[in-house]
């Protein structure tokens, strides 16, 4: 997932990522990811949020990404390889607790066994499929396991395994310290005494026989307990050493297969994903990605453009497609959503920050193209409920979110509004958004606000510049919602009379004279919902 560093899975997760996550219905975006498996869940989420800044980061993420769309069953084999690993060392290790030294041994070189056969399996794979790879990072991979996992290596390796099974004894070196203590007990190698010319020494050297090449032998009774319990814990301080060293080498191999899961976890939770998109006909879209300009440059730019930009939770929340919208933002800093109410602006400003989320770790996003800059950070602010427990106000809840998100926000960042400060009156709730989003924006912050405050809405239509995009939710004559949001300026009704009409009255939406009711409006935009 990185060129230079491994994937963090316990990295914190940046403030604020709970309610991003409600916001923009993410928790269904990494179920469908997860696949009933929690701990890709965890992977998806940490993944999603771990956001990052350069193109170039993205970039490497996006080729590894096209590979996995290219050839799935090999990631997906490679991902249970990893899994079936781990979990097999799991239940080696879970059977014992002490810490003996020849206890730990045996339990290293049972592992050792273990991950020998699994790296085997895996240069396999990297010796089948290196042609296919295409990006740097799978490259790199199974480059590396073809050169560093010879079979003349592992051959050597099972050897080593196989002399650490002690089954002829040990060979012991030690000297004598201060006090005559005996000290640096260190195990070496039996001599090889079926073959070779240094066994073949060491059997010459027996059968001398000669006071010069005598060897001191002492024989242990069958019934000398004390002596067998003391021979046993020279034995012990003589692999001491070698358990700590193999203990270290398993370790380091173990951590290689832990990383291989977690990073081809985030993967596989791609596939997942594409494979619920896909049994629908939902397009995916890998963006191209601009890098951020520091804010107040001359050359600074800012770039969204979409075409076919859909909501991923709600279209896997739904059985018939959902529909997308285009957007051309470029060089826009506010966006302001206004329109008919449940004419689908939530769901166009949770699509946004889905893809803005989705792009930045590198994953697809639902679209049919995208084309945008890097944020610094992505935060919502959406209405919530009534805090039931009473501890405080619904504006007063509302301010302290917005003085959290203040905290956090920096230059480069994106902020999206959805309804804020809809639960005063009108009058006060424009000129609080009004002050928020004026210091945001001096702060080179962008913005993306969807608001039924006529007053807010209009007031910043009068002041627009050039940086500023104005959208409406589409509403047909007859009242019919297209779901559609277009470029349009704010109208002085939300058009609830038509959401009245369909629940007390039962006619069709948009009976009447269908012109837009400023008191209608006003009083929905008190209200606030869509």
């Amino acid at each position: 997932m990185f060129r230079d560093r491994d994937f963090d899975v316990k990295a914190p997760l940046p403030p604020m990522s709970e309610a991003v996550a409600q916001d923009l219905g993410l928790d269904t975006l990494f179920d469908a990811m997860a696949a009933a498996d929690e701990f890709l869940r965890e992977i998806a989420r940490r993944a999603l949020f771990g956001s990052l800044a350069e193109p170039a980061e993205i970039g490497y993420r996006q080729q590894i990404l096209r590979d996995c769309l290219a050839f799935p069953a090999v990631v997906r084999e490679m991902y249970a390889l990893a899994v079936e690993v781990l979990e097999r060392e799991r239940k080696i290790w879970g059977w014992a607790l002490d810490r003996y030294p020849e206890t730990v041994l045996r339990r290293s070189l049972e592992a050792l066994r273990l991950f020998l056969e699994g790296l085997r399996r895996l240069r396999g794979l990297a010796e089948a499929h290196s042609t296919e790879a295409q990006s740097a990072g799978f490259k790199t991979l199974f480059a590396m396991l073809r050169a560093e996992l010879s079979e003349d290596y592992l051959q050597k390796i099972e050897a080593h395994a196989r002399q650490l099974e002690l089954r002829e004894g040990v060979l012991l070196e030690a000297h004598l310290g201060e006090g005559n203590a005996v000290q640096g007990y260190t195990l070496r190698k039996l001599p090889d005494t079926r073959a070779g010319v240094l066994g073949k020494i060491w059997t010459w050297i027996d059968q001398l026989g000669s006071p010069e090449h005598a060897r001191f032998v002492y024989q242990l009774a069958d019934r000398d307990e004390a002596g067998h319990q003391a021979l046993g814990e020279i034995r012990s301080r003589g692999l001491v050493a070698t358990a700590v060293s193999l203990g270290r080498s398993t370790d380091h191999i173990l951590s290689f297969f832990t990383s291989l899961r977690a990073e081809l976890g985030f993967y596989v939770g791609c596939l997942n994903l594409r494979e619920r998109l896909a049994a629908k006909g939902d397009p995916i879209a890998i963006p191209e990605v601009i890098p951020a300009q520091p804010y107040g440059a001359s050359s600074a730019t800012l770039r969204l453009d979409a075409r076919g930009l859909y909501d991923v939770a709600l279209t896997l929340n739904m059985q018939d497609r959902v529909i997308g919208n285009d957007l051309k933002a470029d060089d826009k800093q506010l966006i302001v959503i206004t329109g008919a109410n449940r004419g689908g602006k939530t769901t166009f400003l949770r699509s946004l920050g889905q893809a803005l989320l989705m792009m930045q770790c590198g994953l697809y996003v639902g679209a049919e193209a995208l084309r945008a800059t890097t944020c610094s950070g992505v935060f919502t602010h959406f209405k919530r409920e009534e805090d039931r427990a009473m501890r405080m106000g619904k504006l007063d809840e509302e301010l302290a979110r917005m003085s959290a998100i203040v905290e956090r926000v920096r230059s480069g960042g994106c902020v999206l509004f959805n309804e804020s400060f809809a639960s005063t009156n009108e009058r006060e709730g424009s000129e609080i958004a009004r002050q928020v989003i004026r210091a945001l924006l001096e702060a080179g912050v962008r913005i993306a606000y969807v608001t039924h405050l006529y007053d807010l809405a209009r007031s910043l239509c009068h002041m627009r510049g050039d940086a500023t995009l104005f959208l409406r939710a589409e509403r047909l004559a007859d009242g019919e919602r297209t779901f559609r949001v277009t470029e349009g300026d704010p109208l002085p009704t939300s058009y609830g009379r038509d959401l009245y009409r369909r629940i007390f009255d039962g006619g069709p939406e948009g009976q009447g004279t269908g012109r837009p009711d400023v008191e209608d409006g006003r009083n929905l935009a008190h209200r606030g919902g869509e």
